[in-house]
């Protein structure tokens, strides 16, 4: 907490072996300990990236820096999780989680969602809902705070995922949830949150990600080079973070950060086939798919981000 140097610095100077986590429990409890030192959320993606001994804790890490990225106002001693998808999807479209209102001040939430990141262990849910009381072609989406505690959600754990196991998921059921007017966030909840939270959650995921291989770099002795490659990966991941993660601009700034950091992952590859750690090498090689999840969504994304730049370069 008193250690003033800059964050690559310490990422240089910093221990080198992470301490083993087993469950949810032990990283939640590491997590809370970055966070009240690492108050700004890239930085705390990062430096839960470079404490976790595998990537699936630099994963849930990250995932809860970058909902404090977009939603600053959650509270810090709960695990948040946003919960978009369901059956069909993700899209507007998919959206049948109905929010009805029910007399002057009341709203219900029924419907269910799916692929709940840290679910199980979720004391605040985000809700994308389809806000009834609005007629129209496309769905009117509304983003509503759910505690984990209100009568008639119930939370079902999925099995666990083929890669970063250890961060569980879960289907929420919500049958007539009663909610405030307090529990709906402003503005659409959409364009405004579900849209935004994906370049965000892309951005802070893959400095973890990276910031978790940095240290095992460090601790394998790989080639300084491409220490030095990553460390202005994470840099640029940080400048990036900070922009406006709407503009057409930044999704470009974007794709490249990330085919520069697909490189280093890459190469980081075969320099894993060297590591003596059996086992954190095991951990690599299962989980390594997770950065290619998003892969058509990112392309699509930045295809779209030309497109609108060369007409906002034409209107100019």
């Amino acid at each position: 907490m008193n250690d003033t140097r800059p964050l690559v610095e310490r990422l240089l100077a910093a221990p080198v072996e992470a301490a083993p986590c087993e469950d949810v429990a032990s990283w939640w409890a590491r997590h809370r300990a970055l966070a009240a030192e690492w108050q700004d959320p890239i930085a705390l993606a990062i430096a839960g990236g470079f404490a976790a001994d595998r990537i699936g804790w630099a994963f849930a890490s990250a995932y809860q820096a970058a909902l404090r990225a977009l939603l600053p106002e959650l509270p810090a001693d709960s695990v948040a999780a946003f919960c978009v998808t369901e059956a069909g999807g993700n899209r507007p479209k998919d959206i049948h989680t109905m929010l009805e209102r029910d007399g002057e001040a009341g709203w219900r939430l029924s419907g269910s969602k799916r692929w709940t990141t840290l679910g199980p262990e979720g004391a605040l849910f985000l809700v994308a809902a389809r806000d009834a009381s609005v007629a129209g072609e496309r769905p009117a989406i509304k983003l509503v705070r759910v505690p984990s505690s209100v009568p008639g959600l119930r939370v079902e754990t999925m099995p666990p995922t083929r890669f970063v196991p250890e961060v569980p998921h879960a289907q929420l059921h919500f049958e007539g949830v009663a909610l405030d007017a307090g529990a709906l966030l402003p503005g659409d909840g959409y364009e405004r949150y579900v849209k935004p939270f994906r370049t965000v959650e892309d951005i802070h995921v893959v400095a973890a990600q990276l910031a978790y291989t940095l240290r095992e770099a460090r601790r394998f002795a790989w080639p300084q080079d491409w220490v030095e490659r990553a460390l202005a990966g994470l840099e640029a991941l940080r400048a990036i973070a900070r922009e406006d993660c709407s503009a057409a601009a930044t999704h470009l700034a974007l794709a490249g950060a990330l085919a520069l950091v697909g490189a280093l992952l890459a190469e980081a590859d075969a320099h894993w086939g060297k590591a003596p750690d059996g086992a954190a090498r095991a951990r690599w090689e299962r989980d390594r798919p997770l950065g290619g999840v998003a892969g058509k969504v990112r392309a699509l994304r930045t295809e779209r981000a030309w497109q609108r730049f060369s007409v906002a370069k034409g209107e100019a």
